[in-house]
This record gives C-alpha cells, structure tokens and sequence, in this order.
C-alpha cells in the first residue's frame, strides 16, 4: 500500500497538510486526522452498498441487510458482539441510505484495535442469525404500519413519488414495504451481503488521539486482506432532465388535526458546481434566523405553520430542493400560495445585499463550531473525499462563499425552482 504523509503537525483546520490519506491494496482509502485533545477516537466511513444495488421487488433489503450486521458474525454471536463494545464503552452502527451503507464508532483511542476489529468482523463475516432477522422485520412492519398515520411521512412518499419517475431510485423509500417484506428472507440478505459488499470503493475515516500510521497499520491489519470479486461497478444515478410540468397530490389521513406540505424540485447533486449558490439561496428561501423568508412570511406573519422550512438535500445524485411545512388543514391553500409566492421571488429578484453579507457570514462562522468534535471533523473529512472536494476544501471554504453573488444565487434559483414545474404533496385530514 501506498501511505501519503504520515506523522504530520497538526493545525486547527483539516487540510493537506494534517489529512493522512491512505488507498490500502484492496482499494480502502483511509483517511486519519490526529486530534489530542481528547483521549477518545471517532470512526467513520461508507460501502457502496445501499439500495441502489438491491432488486426493485425487494425494496428494504439494503436496510435490513445493514441493520442485520451486528447481529451476529462467524466469530461473534449477538452477545459477543455487544459485550466486546460494552466492555470497553465503545459504540458503533451501521446503516444504508439510497447510495451507501454507512457505519460510525466511538472508543477510547487505546480501544481503536478492538473497535476496528468488531467493524471488519460483522462488515465481513455476517451470519443473519433467524431469530434477530425476525425481530428486525417485525419492527419494520410496526414502523411501516405506525407511519401510515404519519401525515409527514406522507406527504414526504407522496412528494417523493410525484417528484421522482417510477424508474428511478429515488422513487422509493430505503425501507421496504408492506409487500417487499416477506421477500427479505435470511438467504435473500445473505445473497446481498455476498454479492454487494466489498472493499472496493470503502471509505473509512479515524479522528482523535491516535498516531495516523498506527491508525492506518490498524486498519490494514483488519481489512486489508478482504476481497470481494463479485461486487458490482459502481451505480451513478446521472442527472434527471428538470419537469416541464407542475403536480399536486394529496392524500387522505382521518382524524388528524394537522396536515403536512412539502413543495419542491429537483435539485442539485452535491457534485454540481452550483451546489454552494443554490445552499446559500437556500438559507435565505427558509434557513437562516427564524427559517428564513418562509418561516417570516408563513409562520411568524401569517401565523398558518406549525413548522416552516426550506433544504436542499444534495448527497449523491439529484436530491430535491423543497420547502416543508405542517398547518390547519384549513389553511393549506394558503399557506402553498405563500410558499410558491416566496419561490417565485427568490426565482425572479436577486437577493439583497444585506441578506447575502448575513448569510455568508453565517456560513463562516458556523464552520469552526462543526469542526469542534471528533464526529464534525470525521464527518466533514467523510464528505471531502467521497464528493470529490478535496482535502483543501475547509482551507478554501471561506473564500469559496464570499465569491459567491447575489447573481450567483438567482441563477441557481432560475435553474432549480421554477415555480410552473413544482411538485405539491399534501397529507392531512381533507388531502387526496
């Protein structure tokens, strides 16, 4: 394996220059950042393992697969493996999103080995015992049937569903339904784990009070040898041609004294250059302060929301840019045309100066205040190098913001949010 700047000083910001970025033969790439300050140590990383790469009939299999992990390995049972991170006050997790099987751990930093050899342990050698493969599904099924009444999560498939085409991922939910259940039997995760995971295209990242060569040869000594050489090629969801249409569903929940709201496009990847503008236009639309121009305008001035908001997902592929809102039932047409009212302003108008100059500031000062925890730092260090950011990108950020205009911002806006092609999903009692 190749090791890049091993034993390097350390600075107050992630950078090249404090980053030890290893690619292990097999195709791992460790990353490993010293902070001892703290005498812990936070683990990070991904798999391309989530639910892109399981069969559209066994929707949740990737979910299920990577919560069934820790249940037990060839080596540990249930028991074991719980008792070997309770003994020494570690945690750790797995879990799978649309693009990745994500996992995360904390110990003691003299507790790496033993924390690092449970994670390539239940990452490698998972049995599904059935007695645990039956709880997990029996507690899906009450998740799945506890949010059938859930007009958030409603409005949020029903957004989803309309936003997305049947023929992509993002279509559907990462956690299964009522008729894919029955299908995620022990050999179906069994064929998955097999066939899906693999060190190919893993990332794991280590922070905390630990020497970055000792970090990586530990890492080495645990995955350096895994192989897997049925795993597929990586899957890319590509870019989505933007609707020419608008859509309004609703969907019906009785007895309900709320309804929920979700208003949005398709936005960009965390890939496209524009991601940065359209985040800040973002904060403006419904972030900063008080949930920015929409929380003022619909909750605080019109008083119809129990809750108003706007994101921008990013991740991966093309996520949404959506605003969100719970209000009387009766209020809901007017709470949407307020919200289409915002959109259209921010797609129409540049943002004021003022709002910039804030916003930026905001986004600035905040950075130093996420990278104060081991799990800031992992996470952000994470996101570098799986989008492709650099290990520069906390050095730049600052400039990076402060270049952006307010011209910046309404060409983001005019290229996402095009008020004639919102989709309008709306659950509540009254909805559908």
């Amino acid at each position: 394996m190749a090791m890049l700047s091993l034993n390097k000083p350390v600075l107050s910001i992630p950078s090249p220059e404090t980053i030890t970025r290893v690619q292990l033969d097999n195709g791992i790439v460790v990353l490993v950042y010293e902070n001892h300050s703290a005498q812990s140590v936070v683990i990070t990383g991904a798999i391309d393992a989530g639910s892109l790469y399981e069969p559209l009939s066994h929707n949740g299999l990737a979910n299920m697969t990577a919560a069934a992990l820790m249940m037990g390995t060839d080596t540990r049972d249930f028991e074991a493996i719980h008792s070997s991170l309770e003994d020494i006050g570690a945690d750790l997790g797995v879990t799978a999103g649309h693009h990745k099987a994500g996992f995360s751990g904390k110990s003691l930093a003299e507790d790496l080995p033993v924390l690092i050899g449970v994670l390539a342990d239940v990452l490698r050698q998972p049995t599904f015992p059935e007695n645990h493969i039956e709880r997990l599904r029996g507690e899906a099924l009450t998740w799945l049937g506890y949010r059938q009444q859930d007009t958030r999560w409603q409005a949020g498939r029903l957004f989803r569903e309309h936003l997305y085409p049947a023929d992509h991922p993002y279509h559907y939910g990462v956690r299964g339904t009522y008729e894919s259940m029955p299908l995620l039997t022990i050999d179906a995760l069994r064929d998955y784990h097999a066939q899906v995971y693999g060190p190919r295209g893993m990332t794991i990242v280590v922070v905390g009070a630990v020497e970055a060569d000792q970090a990586v040869q530990i890492v080495a000594d645990s995955l350096g040898d895994w192989r897997n050489p049925h795993q597929p090629q990586r899957i890319d969801v590509g870019q989505l041609s933007p609707r020419l249409m608008g859509a309004q569903a609703g969907f019906h929940v009785p007895g309900k004294t709320q309804s929920d709201l979700i208003i949005g496009a398709i936005g960009p990847s965390r890939f496209e250059p524009d991601f940065q503008a359209a985040n800040l236009a973002n904060s403006i639309l419904g972030q900063f302060g008080m949930m920015g121009r929409i929380g003022s305008v619909v909750r605080e001035e019109a008083g119809l929301a129990y809750y108003a908001y706007s994101r921008v997902d990013g991740g991966y592929g093309p996520g949404a840019w959506s605003i969100s809102a719970g209000v009387n039932p009766a209020n809901v047409d007017y709470a949407i045309e307020l919200c289409v009212g915002e959109i259209t302003r921010l797609a129409s108008e540049p943002v004021g100066e003022d709002d910039l100059a804030d916003n930026q500031s905001y986004y600035t000062g905040r950075l130093p205040l996420q990278l104060e925890s081991n799990e800031g730092l992992a996470g952000s260090i994470l996101s570098m190098e799986n989008y492709g950011l650099g290990l520069d990108y906390l050095v730049r950020y600052h400039d990076m913001i402060y270049s952006l205009t307010r011209d910046d911002l309404l060409a983001a806006a005019q290229k996402y949010l095009r008020p004639e092609a919102l989709v309008i999903a709306v659950a509540g009692p009254g909805a559908g």
